[in-house]
């Protein structure tokens, strides 16, 4: 039977692959996004797409409409947007503590507040019991980011998915979150990753290579799979061995 699958992010990296997996099974895929040129070149079969900046309230509110126009009941939603704020504008300010007010607001607003605003905009819509709930996390809430900043915007989304799990628990509904390592193939670092860094996050691992946007969409999969019914309030790493789960 199709299910109705909401996927923000769903236009590149690990958000799209999983739209493609779910597609594949014959789901119902909604992609969201900022940039809609990039949503409506996805590709993925039959896929309804929707523009919106899900920082913001007003842009929710209308994700909220749609969904409501065309789904009725959301039976999976995973929160792939967000990033470390490579792609913004840079702040107009040399001043140290400017730059760290921007930079931290900056990440939780990608990542945090995007999850937050569109879990609670579409919870009445879960479908009850069978619904899931999947977060994106990051190796970084584990190891920090450099800065702190997007590291501590994803580990934000540990606490929020447990709480929701339990409130969530009792309509047959699942919470989990996903940690991957390093992944290529997205546009994750904007251009700043260099061979030296990526040989040594490649070296990490126990399996000699990088994450792909596959390796995620899968395990995304196959939490909201019915062979995963028993498994809420979990943090998944998917990082080759990078870091060990604790």
């Amino acid at each position: 039977m199709a299910r109705n699958v909401v996927i923000s992010g769903g236009g590149t990296g690990i958000g799209l692959a999983t739209a493609r997996a779910f597609a594949a099974d014959g789901d119902q895929v909604l992609l969201l996004g900022r940039r809609a040129e990039v949503l409506e070149k996805a590709g993925v079969p039959g896929a309804l797409t929707y523009a919106a900046d899900l920082s913001q309230v007003d842009g929710v509110r209308g994700v909220e409409r749609f969904v409501a126009a065309e789904f009725g009941t959301v039976d999976v939603l995973v929160h792939s947007a967000g990033g470390a704020g490579h792609l913004e504008p840079k702040v107009g300010s040399d001043d140290p503590l400017v730059v760290t007010a921007y930079n931290w607001t900056l990440n939780f607003r990608l990542n945090t507040l995007t999850a937050a605003l569109l879990t609670e905009a579409l919870r009445e819509r879960l479908a009850s019991p069978g619904g899931r709930v999947l977060f994106l996390s990051s190796i970084a809430a584990y190891r920090g980011s450099g800065s702190g900043a997007y590291a501590a915007s994803k580990a934000a989304l540990h606490p929020y998915a447990f709480d929701l799990a339990r409130q969530f628990g009792p309509r047959g509904i699942t919470v989990n979150v996903v940690a991957p390592g390093y992944v290529e193939d997205t546009e994750f670092f904007g251009g700043a990753m260099d061979e030296a860094r990526r040989e040594r996050l490649i070296a990490e691992t126990s399996t000699g290579r990088a994450g792909t946007p596959g390796d995620v969409a899968e395990t995304l999969h196959w939490l909201a799979s019915p062979a995963a019914g028993h498994i809420t309030a979990q943090v998944v790493q998917v990082n080759g061995g990078a870091e060990r789960g604790h």
